[in-house]
């Protein structure tokens, strides 16, 4: 399944760039686009805000299939505090935005599926694709409006089992 997370991830992160290539964030002493894969970075205190935080979840997997089906659900985690020339009192309009920029990057829902563990990547048989995004309500703590977005990702295994 790490095929698949990948290439969901930079599809998606591919995607960001095009649609709002200001979206960044600086980790590490390096400008990036504003989306993260919570498991491959240093542990945060506090999700950063403004941007796009993967956190993968379940894992499932179909084996009454000719191919083994392996799904595993995606939570993208976002925040706001809104801008410092309006006080904060635009967060509304700043979660909308990155609400739009969600449903933008996860159209069409899917992705060629690559094996990132060699250079340049190679193009592996089968695709990624996932389902429609389901939004969660918004939370406010203090200034901070969040909300989280679940996906389910699919991929068919290739190769030596469900890590494909």
């Amino acid at each position: 399944m790490q095929n698949a997370k990948d290439s969901f991830y930079v599809a998606l992160r591919a995607r960001l760039v095009a649609i709002n290539p200001a979206r960044t964030v600086l980790m590490r002493s390096v400008v990036r686009p504003g989306i993260l894969v919570e498991e491959a970075e240093a542990p945060f205190g506090q999700l950063p805000a403004d941007v796009f935080v993967l956190r993968w979840l379940g894992l499932g997997v179909d084996q009454d299939l000719p191919s083994t089906l392996v799904a595993e659900e995606v939570e993208i985690v976002y925040s706001t505090l809104g801008t410092q020339s309006f006080g904060g009192l635009d967060r509304g309009r700043k979660l909308s935005a990155m609400d739009e920029e969600v449903l933008g990057i996860l159209t069409p829902f899917c992705t060629p599926k690559l094996n990132y563990t060699a250079t340049p990547a190679t193009v592996m048989l089968t695709k990624v694709f996932w389902d429609e995004p389901v939004f969660g309500a918004v939370t406010g703590v203090r200034d901070r409006l969040t909300r989280s977005v679940r996906v389910v990702v699919y991929s068919y295994a290739e190769g030596s089992g469900p890590a494909s």
